[in-house]
């Protein structure tokens, strides 16, 4: 028994067969300072704690390590991230990573679905990030189709282009197919924008990142976004859903208090874009096929470049670090890292019966900011 974290009141929880069974208001009797608060949901894990997903014939050992070191960070379930590769390669690798989760219940469970970003990106320098340009490759209905074949029935996001040839029928067709499509690593313009909104896409991909580093301050892809969401919301379809990178450095913080002022706060959820460097100690690191570098600031670079390459973030990070910048109590950024971000895959997450019994005990150490105390996992304790 504790708070819950956006009443206050005091809070009990009973859960049978890892699942929720009650979640109710209870007379005070608990620690007043430990407060209950789901646990933390990421749509965007590329590897953690020196696991690189990008790696053929990964272990079962391997991804459990990662799942684990990710609860203790308070993030109970995510989806495991692919990027731009050659198909064959990105396919081998997703048939072997589904086969791996099939046969393991841990897995299943924590390995909320799948989350392909690339190889329909994209080409253009900056645009393209970190990610091949050479290996891009226009959406198909065909290929949509295996990689939906290959995580069936999984919970599928896929980031694309919408500029790239064929997406706006692809996007189309990833409906029927019970895919997500999320729209990102794109100079598209604002009609075309529209226009994949309008056609199915449900989110826009780690916005202000995926670009490159200098903008024509009049026409560029941020404000493309931003002016078809609220300069003519009467027209427009806009994204119900737009991601940041919650850490500081890839969204400026003057920024990521902007788009706060500016965006429906139900549309924001924040992902950490985390590869194998995160929970790990500054050094090099692979992420596919590209080795990067981890200063001590905790920030992945291109070595010799000043491109981005993932981040480094720990999932409690990016609500610490969110709640410095926007100078909000810590209760009132949960959400986007745990029941938006959630509700951007298609996965439930909350603290209603019925729910898998995945939830964080928080402790609010110096300034209020929150730190992790335990996370169950489906009832379970992680253990420190």
């Amino acid at each position: 028994m504790a708070r819950h974290y956006r009443r206050g009141t005091c809070w009990r929880l009973a859960w049978e067969n890892g699942l929720l069974t009650e979640s109710e208001c209870v007379k005070c009797g608990g620690d007043p300072d430990l407060f209950i608060a789901p646990a933390l949901f990421d749509p965007q894990i590329n590897g953690y704690a020196g696991v690189d997903f990008q790696q053929d014939n990964l272990t079962a050992e391997a991804l459990l390590e990662a799942a684990r070191r990710l609860r203790r960070d308070g993030c109970a379930r995510f989806l495991l991230t692919l990027i731009t590769d050659s198909w064959p390669a990105l396919t081998r690798r997703l048939r072997h990573l589904a086969a791996v989760r099939r046969e393991h219940p841990e897995l299943q469970a924590a390995l909320a679905g799948w989350h392909i970003e690339g190889p329909f990106l994209s080409e253009k320098p900056g645009f393209c990030g970190a990610h091949a340009p050479d290996l891009m490759l226009d959406p198909t209905p065909e290929l949509l189709a295996e990689l939906r074949r290959l995580t069936a029935p999984d919970p599928l996001v896929i980031t694309l282009a919408p500029e790239r040839a064929g997406s706006l029928t692809a996007i189309r067709k990833a409906a029927v197919m019970g895919i997500r499509i999320s729209l990102g690593h794109t100079d598209a313009d604002t009609t075309l924008i529209e226009t994949a909104l309008a056609a199915g896409a449900v989110g826009f991909t780690h916005l202000a990142n995926g670009c490159p580093r200098l903008l024509d301050r009049h026409d560029n892809i941020l404000w493309r976004v931003l002016g078809g969401s609220l300069a003519r919301p009467a027209v427009t379809s806009p994204p119900r859903f737009i991601g940041l990178i919650a850490d500081g450095i890839h969204v400026s913080p003057d920024l990521f208090r902007l788009l706060h002022q500016w965006l429906p706060q139900e549309r924001i959820y924040y992902t950490t874009d985390a590869m194998a460097a995160a929970a790990s100690p500054p050094g090099k690191y692979t992420l596919g096929k590209l080795e990067v570098e981890v200063g001590p600031e905790g920030v992945v670079r291109l070595p010799g470049t000043p491109y981005f390459a993932g981040s480094a973030l720990r999932p409690i990070q990016a609500v610490q670090r969110a709640a410095r910048i926007l100078q909000r109590p810590w209760a009132e950024v949960w959400a986007h890292a745990a029941a938006i971000p959630a509700a951007f895959a298609g996965v439930p997450n909350s603290l209603q019966p019925g729910q898998p019994a995945n939830f964080c005990l928080v402790r609010p150490a110096m300034e209020g900011i929150p730190q992790i105390e335990r996370t169950y996992f489906h009832g379970q304790p992680t253990p420190p």
